[in-house]
């Protein structure tokens, strides 16, 4: 992505006009739920961003979307 958005959703893709990846900003950062995508349109990573940093479960995915790999980033905060 060349240029963030201040606030809202954002979806960047490739060149072949698949999903690269999919979230959301605030105040320039990201935040929220984020998807990652490999080229062949397949989903590589999950996780959320809380004000520009990874907080909670993240997961990696194959090919296969069976998960490779989850790593706990914390922060979370409970309302």
């Amino acid at each position: 992505m060349d240029e963030a958005t201040d606030d809202g959703p954002e979806v960047e893709y490739y060149d072949n006009g698949n999903v690269k990846s999919r979230g959301g900003y605030l105040d320039g950062e990201m935040h929220g739920t984020w998807e990652f995508f490999r080229r062949d349109g397949s989903t590589m990573r999950t996780g959320a961003f809380e004000r520009g940093k990874q907080v909670g479960i993240w997961r990696s995915y194959d090919r296969e979307s069976i998960v490779t790999r989850e790593t706990d980033f914390g922060g979370v905060e409970e309302h």
